[in-house]
């Protein structure tokens, strides 16, 4: 399907029925095709972790159930769902009765697997969970007042330069700012770096998240460039880019990118 023919930026009624033709895949190819990438091989293992915030549903009886969900794609999957046809689907479940919680999340891993080609895996909690939100991961480094000469606003991947010292870091900012590529919302995040490899200039680190102010791309699609990008300019021997996006719609999204498996996006962050 064509992005054009996405929900997103378009007026839409919500529905009050469970409906899984509401869900709008959109393939990762062709962003992938243009960071030089193709023919299925990445070079990286990953997951985008979205976190739903508006979860409800009819229990027997009529009186409604209240939940958050993780919900976890695998970064090799063909697709990923637009977000805006995600909060419609997960609307459809408002009026709908169902006999579990349990049934709810076969239901929705069942949907969204088919949807993006891939297992999902779907895990549902109680809001009334208690927990707390970092304002940064725990051993990250925050970069946001290193001096930067020439501030530009458009895409400047030129600006990531080495030092030639090895060195194992955590690096983070909370300064990456994107455009949603169908409707120009801004999409604001706390990205992370970790690696082992030549040291990475912190000013030209921070150039360069800074350049990506005006770019239009989806979340998946911006921590993919930056993982591309520092292997092509830093040459790191092993590196993890995530980011942890502010919540839209009911929902955030925080894809990561690794050179290894293992890795995860982390705690939940403040601004979440």
């Amino acid at each position: 399907m064509a992005l054009h023919d996405a929900p997103l930026g378009k007026s839409s009624e919500y529905p009050d029925r469970y409906d899984p033709n509401l869900l709008f895949p959109v393939a990762r190819d062709e962003n992938r095709r243009r960071l030089g990438l193709a023919d299925g091989r990445w070079p990286w293992f990953g997951e985008d972790l979205w976190q739903a915030w508006e979860v409800s549903w009819l229990r027997q009886g009529g009186v409604p159930a209240v939940v958050w969900a993780e919900i976890r794609f695998p970064s090799a999957s063909p697709c990923i769902i637009e977000s805006k046809s995600l909060k419609l689907y997960l609307n459809s479940f408002n009026q709908s009765i169902f006999s579990s919680a349990e049934q709810v999340a076969e239901t929705l891993t069942r949907d969204l697997s088919s949807a993006c080609g891939a297992s999902v895996h779907v895990q549902l909690r109680s809001v009334d969970e208690s927990g707390d939100a970092l304002g940064r991961p725990p051993g990250f480094e925050l970069i946001d007042d290193e001096p930067v000469g020439e501030v530009v606003y458009e895409y400047a991947p030129d600006s990531l330069v080495v030092s030639g010292e090895t060195v194992t870091e955590q690096l983070c900012s909370h300064l990456l700012k994107s455009n949603c590529p169908v409707t120009g919302q801004p999409d604001w995040a706390t990205i992370m770096v970790s690696y082992t490899g030549p040291a990475i200039v912190r000013s030209g680190l921070l150039r360069y998240l800074v350049s990506f102010r005006q770019k239009q791309d989806f979340h998946e699609h911006c921590v993919e460039t930056v993982f591309t990008d520092l292997m092509r300019y830093c040459g790191p021997k092993s590196l993890m880019v995530c980011a942890r996006y502010t919540r839209r719609g009911g929902l955030d999204i925080n894809p990561w990118r690794a050179t290894e498996p293992g890795h995860d996006a982390g705690p939940r962050l403040i601004r979440q």
